[in-house]
């Protein structure tokens, strides 16, 4: 029934068994072992992928009830410890893992000691979808204006910190404002990014297409090329605030800021573990920024 729940979400047989480590023909083998006990086909043919029938479907809705129960019962047990233990795994995006993961886990050495912290660098559109599904128990994801997160049922939020958007320029600049910057060369993240897709409508609304020259998802790369004088861009606080930078701060039009959240599934509310690393999160969040 786990692995009927787990096609229903993934869509095929080959990503059920790279979530799950199992061999495909495995998988396929229970699937068809499952078919035979219920009586009735489970799944069909829909051109390379296989979805469910009714019966399937509401077979995987009921293992959807069931595996939650089982989530709650073992949550409940690590509550009953009277203390945080266990492993939590965690996917964060990358500014999220410069700016709070370090200072997360000193405070999480002192404070919860037990508590093993397993992290994935992720963008957070992914990792919010695979922390639903139960690949991850808990996500630092982010929401820039005008670009909302996805919302996934049975993923609660807990917002962390706002923090701001500003324009980064060479430290030689002569850029005051936004449209000055329209004949420079840029660096932004790759397409598809909410915080490309911040950046380019905020330069369409300055009145100007930016000249992406450079695309990376590497922010540590990003304020190399802005110190250098190789390219603008704009950045966030949680990336740079309390270091020492070579660029310069110019504020975008309106003072933007970012949200940056945590979001765990409802079953897992209760699991001291994740709230000591939640509550660690918060306490790593930088004084300036609070």
């Amino acid at each position: 029934m786990r692995l009927l729940r787990e096609l229903r979400l993934r869509g095929t047989i080959a990503a059920v068994a790279t979530a799950l480590a199992y061999a495909p023909s495995a998988v396929s083998q229970q699937l068809s072992a499952l078919e035979r006990e219920v009586g009735v086909p489970l799944t069909r043919k829909q051109g390379r992928r296989l979805a469910l029938t009714a019966q399937g479907e509401l077979l995987a809705e009921h293992a959807e009830g069931i595996l939650t129960g089982l989530e709650a019962a073992e949550r409940a047990v690590a509550a009953s410890l009277g203390r945080p233990v266990g492993t939590v795994r965690i996917a964060v995006f990358q500014s999220a893992a410069l700016g709070l993961v370090p200072h997360m886990l000193r405070i999480l050495a002192d404070e919860a000691p037990e508590v093993r912290v397993e992290m994935v660098q992720r963008e957070p559109e992914t990792a919010l979808y695979d922390t639903f599904v139960g690949d991850f128990d808990l996500v630092v994801a982010e929401q820039y204006p005008g670009h909302a997160a996805p919302q996934h049922a049975g993923l609660d939020r807990q917002l962390l910190t706002t923090d701001a958007l500003r324009l980064a320029v060479p430290p030689d600049s002569r850029i005051e404002r936004l449209a000055d910057a329209a004949a420079h060369a840029w660096v932004m993240e790759p397409v598809g990014a909410a915080s490309r897709h911040f950046g380019e409508q905020q330069c369409r609304v300055a009145g100007f297409e930016p000249d992406v020259r450079f695309a990376t998802a590497d922010l540590q790369a990003q304020m190399r090329l802005i110190e250098t004088g190789h390219a603008v861009g704009i950045v966030n606080d949680l990336t740079w605030v309390g270091t020492e930078v070579g660029f310069r701060i110019v504020e975008l039009p309106g003072a933007p800021r970012r949200e940056v959240f945590t979001a765990a599934r409802a079953a897992s509310e209760d699991d001291p573990a994740i709230a000591a690393v939640r509550a660690a999160l918060a306490a790593a969040v930088p004084a300036d920024l609070r």
